[in-house]
């Protein structure tokens, strides 16, 4: 890997959660998932069983995309992650760096389902000296 690629994959350590993209019957799609970076330089994601995206994302190529952006720093990253997804179990050891499963996804509860990446594109994007917005409403 080139130096900004063992950057980026840094960064995607330094935050747990991303967005993974392709396509299902020719129409995109992206989910929000939890990921980890082995020591192999592919990530590995979990998701919901019951959406059903793995079906889609086993075999094809995906876009995954985690940053910095809503963390209140004016020094902001984002990183590409671009390769083949296919439907893995993880190890003892992999399954329980994810930490513990959310307990329900639109109200049913989660059933883990684990995708590996191979990358065959890694890029990492900077944004200098970015506003910090605040919002104009609480919730």
């Amino acid at each position: 890997m080139l130096t900004d690629d063992f950057r980026a994959m840094e960064l995607l350590g330094r935050t747990p959660y991303g967005r993974v993209s392709a396509s299902r019957r020719a129409l995109p799609f992206t989910t929000v998932t939890r990921h980890l970076v082995l020591d192999d330089g592919q990530l590995m994601l979990r998701l919901h069983r019951g959406y059903n995206y793995h079906q889609a994302l086993d075999g094809s190529v995906v876009a995954y995309e985690a940053d910095n952006v809503n963390c209140g720093t004016s020094d902001t990253w984002s990183v590409q992650f671009i390769g083949t997804a296919r439907v893995v179990t993880p190890t003892p050891t992999e399954r329980a760096l994810f930490g513990p499963t959310p307990r329900l996804a639109d109200a049913a509860p989660f059933d883990p389902v684990f995708l590996r990446i191979e990358p065959e594109f890694v890029t990492l994007h900077h944004l200098t000296d970015v506003p910090v917005h605040h919002h104009a409403h609480s919730a």
